[in-house]
C-alpha cells in the first residue's frame, strides 16, 4: 500500500504496475452514477436513464441525464453531472464549430473523438483532475447510426447496445440475452427500458426514466415523453 500510494496524488506519474490511479478512482465514480442504457438498431438509436433519486420539493425537470447535442445526436451521461456539462457544452460548440465551417451535421464519430481528446487532456496535465463521467453518444448521420461510449481515460468504443453506471452488468446482461441485429427502434425502446428496470434497485415509475430517439429516417432527436414511457412499462 505505501508503494502504491506514492503515485496515488499525481495524475502525470505511472505507477510500477503501469496505473494511473487517479483515472481508476474517476472510472469507479462513474460505476457509482446512474445506470445508463444505448441501443443501435438499423431504424435508429435509443438513449435510456435513470433518474436519481430526488427530494420531494426538487423539481424533477432540471435533473437530466440525456442532453441533445444536434439535431441528429444525443448523449447520455453516468457520473458527476457538473462535470458533464462542461463536456457538452464542448461538444456543442465543436458540433455548430463543424456545420458553420463545412457546411453539414457532424459525423458522430468525429464528435466523440474530440470529447475523448479533452478527456485524455485532463489525465496528464499536472493540478488538474480527470472528468468523472462516461458519456454516451448516438446519433444518426450521413454514413449511419452510432452508438458510441467514452470514459475518463479519454478512449472510446463503439457498440451495438451496452449500458454503463451503476449495476450495469446485470444490464449488460439482459442487453446481451435479448438484443439481435434486426431489432425494431420500437423494440430496443422496450429491451433498453427492460435493461434499466434490471438494474434499478426500485420498482420504475415512468417519471424516473428519460428516453431519447434518434430515427434514421428523421435523423431528429426526440425526447419521448411520460404518457409514451409508461406503455412501455
Amino acid at each position: 500500500m505505501s508503494r502504491g500510494r506514492e503515485y496515488d496524488g499525481a495524475i502525470t506519474i505511472f505507477s510500477p504496475e503501469g496505473r494511473i490511479y487517479q483515472v481508476e478512482y474517476a472510472l469507479e465514480l462513474v460505476k457509482r452514477g446512474s445506470p445508463i442504457v444505448g441501443i443501435r438498431s438499423n431504424e435508429g438509436i435509443v438513449l435510456a436513464a435513470l433518474e436519481p433519486k430526488l427530494s420531494k420539493l426538487a423539481a424533477p425537470s432540471n435533473s437530466k441525464k440525456i442532453f441533445k447535442i444536434d439535431d441528429h445526436v444525443g448523449v447520455a451521461i453516468a457520473g458527476l453531472s457538473p462535470d458533464a456539462r462542461v463536456l457538452i457544452r464542448e461538444a456543442r460548440v465543436y458540433s455548430q464549430s463543424n456545420k458553420m465551417t463545412y457546411d453539414e451535421p457532424v459525423d458522430v464519430e468525429d464528435l466523440t473523438s474530440s470529447v475523448g481528446d479533452l478527456l485524455q487532456r485532463y489525465t496528464q496535465n499536472a493540478g488538474v483532475r480527470p472528468f468523472g463521467v462516461s458519456l454516451l453518444f448516438g446519433g444518426v448521420d450521413e454514413f449511419r447510426a452510432s452508438l458510441i461510449a467514452t470514459d475518463p481515460s479519454g478512449s472510446y468504443r463503439g457498440y451495438k447496445a451496452t449500458a454503463i453506471g451503476r449495476n450495469s452488468e446485470k444490464a449488460k446482461k439482459v442487453l446481451s440475452e435479448q438484443y439481435r441485429d434486426e431489432v425494431t427502434l420500437d423494440e430496443a425502446v422496450g429491451l433498453a427500458i427492460e435493461a434499466l428496470k434490471e438494474a434499478s434497485e426500485d420498482p420504475l415509475t415512468a417519471d424516473a426514466i428519460n428516453v431519447a430517439v434518434i430515427p434514421t429516417e428523421t435523423r431528429v432527436f426526440k425526447t419521448l415523453s411520460d404518457e409514451e414511457v409508461q406503455k412501455y412499462l
